[in-house]
């Protein structure tokens, strides 16, 4: 991952946190994000660095070793170059029009007891950085009222074929629901190509979760083509550095489907309206603390 990039994250999870528990409480905080399991899984696959001092990856982790050659994957598909001057780019432009991430459109369908979640959002920086924002499983603990709402235990790599691998994680997980608590383990299996920029993941093992599975593509978005592309608009992002002379900034489109269905009884009303009322808010308040980690990257220098 771009240390530039890995810098971010830690800064913004505190503003973020920070804001929402002065203005909601700890208690509500705590509450929302913990009562479902799947989606504390999926935040816990979005960050890059803990929110306390001193939190670490779990004594327990049993992640496979790998290569720095292997650890650097994404350079042998993506220029680290191009990379670097896309910051300063955007760092340059940050400061005279600052970018703005309109809120998730998130589209709600359901069928055969199978809650659709259709979201697509924009990120303010490039394609490669917003998939590593969405996908690097690293281990994020967050205290609250004495409690380890997150805590990932490990991550192992089954296969690994060129620009793409299949993981395993396995986290424990705080959870409340009405009048429950507790934690408990939650295993998936995700795809990733870091080439394309895609991925999909799916349940292996999940309380309260009949249906846990999702996948998400990252595009480009070719910022300055109207500007600087006079003649003709882009279609790759070869041509949009040639046409724009290297000065064109690339942002992010995610297009993103989640599927989930409770397992019984929860999936009957009234527990099938509260936990999808909860899943849909969580997914877009999960999305924004992105788009705000994103921010930082923009504003470094």
């Amino acid at each position: 991952m771009h240390p530039l990039y890995q810098r971010s994250l830690n800064h913004n999870m505190h503003k973020f946190i920070s804001i929402l528990t002065i203005v909601c409480g700890t208690n509500f905080f705590y509450r929302e994000m913990g009562r479902f399991p799947g989606l504390g899984v999926w935040m816990n696959q979005n960050t890059q660095q803990p929110l306390k001092a001193g939190s670490e990856r779990s004594e327990d982790d049993n992640s496979k070793s790998v290569s720095p050659k292997e650890n650097n994957n994404w350079e042998l598909y993506h220029d680290s170059e191009e990379e670097d001057k896309q910051i300063k780019l955007w760092n340059v432009a940050e400061r005279k029009h600052p970018w703005y991430d309109p809120p998730p459109r998130v589209k709600v369908t359901t069928k055969s007891g199978i809650c659709h979640m259709n979201i697509e959002f924009t990120l303010g920086v490039t394609p490669l950085a917003a998939f590593e924002h969405l996908s690097k499983p690293i281990s994020l603990s967050i205290d609250m009222s004495a409690r380890k709402l997150l805590k990932n235990q490990s991550r192992k790599v089954l296969k690994k074929d060129g620009p793409r691998q299949i993981l395993e994680t396995e986290n424990t997980v705080a959870f409340d629901f009405l009048w429950w608590s507790g934690a408990f383990p939650i295993k998936l299996i995700v795809d990733e190509n870091i080439k394309d920029l895609t991925a999909k993941y799916k349940k292996e093992k999940m309380m309260f979760m009949k249906v846990f599975e999702g996948s998400y593509k990252v595009e480009p978005i070719f910022v300055d083509s109207e500007r600087l592309c006079k003649h003709r608009l882009p279609k790759t992002q070869e041509e949009y550095k040639k046409c724009s002379g290297g000065q064109g900034k690339l942002a992010s489109k995610v297009i993103m489907d989640q599927y989930f269905q409770p397992s019984p009884p929860f999936n009957l009303p009234p527990f099938s309206w509260y936990i999808h009322g909860i899943t849909i808010r969580t997914t877009k308040t999960l999305l924004q603390m992105i788009q705000l980690s994103t921010a930082t990257l923009r504003e470094l220098s």
